[in-house]
């Protein structure tokens, strides 16, 4: 299901750009440049849609964008929109069980350290990942 929400963006005084979502009670997120703050917005509403869900609370009717007086110098109003079944796909964090197999002397001393498998490996596919996205 998408959503969409107003958002007010805002020149930082240290650059950059602060984004808050009125209709979320002030849910605030920021980025360095238009681009991160857009991302950042999307995350943000994202995850306060997650929590409302969790906590089965109503979603807020979005205000009409009319409705906030901005000064145009300094900041704007603009629609964010978040696919939230897809968000949700994306940012679960249930764990999935998995079977795999390695070496018997690689685990033997790996249970000698007391390493915790799941941890290890988690961290090794984060690592992985972001060199992977790196390379696209």
């Amino acid at each position: 299901m998408k959503y969409i929400y107003p958002a007010v963006f805002r020149n930082a005084e240290e650059g950059g750009y602060i984004v808050n979502f009125p209709d979320f009670g002030g849910a605030v997120t920021e980025g360095d440049t238009l681009e991160e703050a857009i991302t950042m917005a999307e995350d943000c509403l994202g995850g306060v849609l997650m929590v409302y869900e969790d906590e089965k609370r109503a979603f807020p009717k979005a205000s009409e964008l009319t409705a906030f007086a901005t000064n145009t110098k300094e900041e704007f109003v603009s629609l964010i929109n978040v696919d939230l079944t897809a968000y949700k796909r994306k940012n679960s964090e249930k764990p999935v069980k998995k079977t795999l197999y390695i070496p018997k002397g690689l685990n033997d001393k790996a249970e000698e350290l007391g390493l915790n498998f799941s941890k290890v490996l988690r961290e090794a596919l984060i690592k992985e990942l972001t060199l992977f996205s790196r390379l696209i």
